[in-house]
């Protein structure tokens, strides 16, 4: 399943139902195939997610997951993608829609 974010202050944002979950739950919303993020709840929203991404930057797994048992990176994976490169285009498009005072909604 995909999440579609829109807003009419920005332009529409498509994440996998993964993704969209794990960043929902970090600013406190219920997945669903429904649901809103009123002008109110944004300035919150940005600051869990904030902090999440601070959290991931304190206690890397991601980089270990990416070597092998004597510290060299396997050449063969992909690097990990971060919550903070996950999380970015949402937090772009909740800072746009709270300047404009407009909701975000998805599956709606």
């Amino acid at each position: 399943m995909l999440y579609e974010f829109k807003s009419r202050a920005t332009g529409n944002l498509v994440m996998t139902q993964k993704v969209a979950e794990r960043l929902l739950a970090i600013i406190g919303k219920a997945p669903g195939p429904t649901g809103i993020i009123l002008p109110a709840q944004m300035p919150a929203a940005i600051q869990a997610l904030e902090a999440a991404i601070a959290a991931e930057r304190a206690h890397p797994q991601a980089e270990e997951a990416d070597t092998d048992n004597d510290g060299e990176r396997d050449p063969e994976r992909s690097p990990a993608i971060t919550l903070a490169q996950r999380a970015w285009p949402l937090i772009d498009m909740i800072r746009t829609a709270a300047a404009a005072e407009r909701e975000i909604t998805w599956g709606v």
